[in-house]
């Protein structure tokens, strides 16, 4: 019997250590939560107050897109067999700068047209060659231009056939 008075004792003390061992376990829990909730609330508020500060200052102005519209033209192969198909999108600076190019539309669309018309199957079949077109593009673009200047251009479709 004093085996058995033994074994419950030791069985109540291990029980007593597992049970200091979950409170403890929730202890920590509760301050993780507790830090955590700090940490997201003073996140917020710094979000929140630093939002205010940037309203004052000026709004930067976004770029505008104008669409040229698609081209079909024949290019300087054999024969004129080949032709390209493209459509094409001019980012620009400002959207005064769409204005001026819609007003120049007719001069814009001859100088890409014979661009275009200019140029062979191999000199634009590969990402140089569009590359290259699109830098021409945009330079010839920006000599028409006096309030604002062509940032990008963007082939939307490009098929030679």
């Amino acid at each position: 019997m004093a085996e058995e008075e033994k074994e419950e004792q030791q069985q109540e003390e291990q029980e007593a250590k597992k049970g200091k061992g979950s409170i403890l376990k929730w202890i920590i829990v509760a301050v993780a939560v507790v830090i955590l909730g700090a940490g997201g609330f003073a996140g917020w508020y710094y979000y929140t107050s630093g939002s205010d500060a940037g309203q004052d200052e000026e709004v930067v102005q976004t770029p505008g897109i104008w669409s040229l519209g698609s081209m079909v033209v024949n290019l300087m192969d054999d024969n004129g067999e080949r032709y390209l198909k493209t459509t094409i999108q001019i980012e620009v600076s400002s959207q005064e700068c769409v204005e001026e190019l819609t007003q120049l539309k007719p001069k814009v669309m001859d100088s890409i047209l014979v661009l275009l018309s200019s140029k062979n199957y191999k000199e634009i079949a590969g990402f140089e060659g569009k590359q290259g077109l699109r830098d021409e593009i945009a330079v010839r673009l920006n000599r028409y231009l006096a309030r604002g200047e062509v940032r990008r251009v963007y082939f939307t479709e490009f098929l030679i056939q």
